[in-house]
């Protein structure tokens, strides 16, 4: 890759288009593949178990649906600290707030207080040889975790929940109604990479990691490491378009991973890391192509572009383990030689760009 590539990016991008990408969806009641998700509806669900293995992540179906517990210490929430609220990530049913949440030695997310007295309701556990309280989401009964008696005051109470149950919306994304998102899947390689990078980028107000592109339905990871399922490791971003557009997010995307490696990025090999850009509208299709022809007309890089392109069918949320990896695992040797590199490129180049901590 060229040492100029920024510039050019910033020449090309500025000659070619003015972005004036329209809002699409709302992360209040917008769920890819979920239509039962709701932020606003408060009617009690009555779905059958067939319909939520179909539409729900294999990990957060194992939880809500077959009352699964994930392993302490591992899940996304157990030691975040965040001003929000939490919803339920099957339905959106709103549970918590952060002022709620304490630290907790027991490795799982633990807060004193639920949102209303509706929010929750509870029912007795004799599992596995004990007696438990056991908490289910108010609008579509789903488990979350359980409720313990060892919490701090001024409830005393200690709601114990699994982060793969939970979704979180910082405070001034959740609040403002009048503010409309749009949309973008891109695959660059490990999805870890991709998601750490545009956490970081101003006007981004969520990442997931996930699987997009594919012919099977909810796939886990290992199956996608195959490369049998035809799925690319992706990052579904969320954006505000009056803080960034489509065309800086995507200047992000060229600038950060190769383009012109087929099927691969680095030592990572194989269908699941191509380079694609999953488009919702025509807007964004033809965004991308003619930033991909500007590119590749005054030849930014060595090679062709091998860059997909094509429209968003399903977008499949990755395993829970997936989410926020970089910032949960810095220290890992991949996090320490592969992603954290992109990072200091990411954060060198777009400079005034990064999200002030």
């Amino acid at each position: 890759m060229k040492a100029i590539l920024y510039t050019l990016l910033l020449l090309v991008c500025s000659s070619f288009i003015t972005l004036n990408t329209s809002a699409m969806n709302t992360p209040e009641n917008n769920k890819p593949g979920n239509p039962y998700y709701s932020r606003t509806d408060k009617k009690k669900l009555n779905v059958s178990d067939s319909e939520w293995k179909r539409v729900l992540p294999a990990d957060l179906y194992e939880i809500s649906r077959n009352k699964g517990t994930e392993r302490s210490f591992t899940g996304k929430y157990w030691d975040f600290t965040g001003k929000g609220t939490y919803f339920c990530a099957v339905c959106g049913n709103k549970l918590f707030r952060s002022d709620a949440k304490f630290a907790s030695e027991c490795g799982w997310p633990s807060f004193f207080e639920q949102s209303d007295a509706t929010s929750i309701h509870f029912q007795t556990d004799n599992s596995h040889g004990m007696r438990r309280t056991e908490a289910l989401c108010g609008r579509c009964g789903g488990h979350l975790g359980h409720l313990f008696d060892d919490g701090p005051l001024p409830t005393g109470k200690r709601y114990c929940m699994n982060s793969v149950a939970l979704e979180f919306e910082p405070d001034g994304l959740e609040s403002s109604a009048t503010v409309q998102y749009d949309t973008i899947t891109l695959g660059g390689g490990c999805f870890w990479c991709i998601e750490a990078i545009y956490k970081s980028l101003q006007g981004v107000e969520k990442v997931t990691s996930g699987y997009a592109g594919g012919n099977v339905a909810n796939p886990t990871y290992r199956e996608v490491c195959t490369g049998e399922t035809g799925h690319a490791e992706v990052v579904q971003v969320v954006f505000d378009p009056s803080k960034t557009s489509l065309l800086e997010i995507l200047k992000v995307f060229f600038t950060v991973h190769d383009p012109t490696t087929l099927n691969r990025q680095g030592a990572d090999a194989g269908t699941q890391y191509r380079s694609v850009i999953f488009y919702q509208d025509k807007k964004q299709q033809d965004i991308a192509n003619e930033l991909i022809g500007a590119l590749s007309k005054d030849k930014v890089y060595d090679k062709p572009i091998v860059t997909q392109v094509v429209p968003l069918k399903k977008f499949y949320e990755a395993e829970d383990y997936h989410q926020e990896y970089y910032r949960l695992h810095k220290n890992e040797p991949y996090c320490r030689m592969v992603i954290q590199p992109k990072m200091e490129k990411f954060e060198k180049i777009f400079k005034d760009r990064i999200k002030k901590k």
